[in-house]
């Protein structure tokens, strides 16, 4: 198994779990998330998790170049779209709370994301087993 299909499925079985997670903890999960992984004061976790991401994003684009796996860049693509999220948890962290307080506050958006995560953790777990 190569670098690229241990992303997907990684990736995808973060997906699930946290899906699963969600539905089975509800309100407490709700809690959970803005009292701890998004307090009110910025975790010193976000640096830690931001700094990884970068560096995973740059090795993942590494990859792509430096090993000959046909449609690697779709994947180091996917991932570098995560740097959306890590910009804003690293310079806009009170509006990307508030974001989060909103989708886990509002039943209508939260199911939207728990159905966009799901299916695109199938269409990992697909390019994870068919693609790589």
């Amino acid at each position: 198994m190569n670098y690229f299909a241990i992303v997907c499925l990684v990736w995808a079985g973060i997906g699930i779990a946290t899906r699963i997670l969600m539905m089975a903890y509800g309100e407490r999960w709700n809690r959970w998330e803005m009292t701890h992984a998004y307090a009110v004061q910025r975790p010193r976790w976000v640096l830690v998790v931001a700094g990884v991401g970068i560096a995973f994003i740059a090795f993942t684009w590494y990859k792509v170049f430096t090993t000959d796996v046909p449609y690697s860049w779709i994947i180091a693509t996917l991932v570098s779209l995560t740097s959306i999220k890590l910009s804003a948890l690293l310079f806009q962290y009170d509006k990307f709370r508030t974001f989060a307080s909103e989708i886990l506050n509002d039943r209508h958006k939260k199911m939207k994301l728990t159905v966009s995560v799901a299916l695109m953790s199938i269409v990992l777990l697909a390019m994870g087993f068919q693609l790589y």
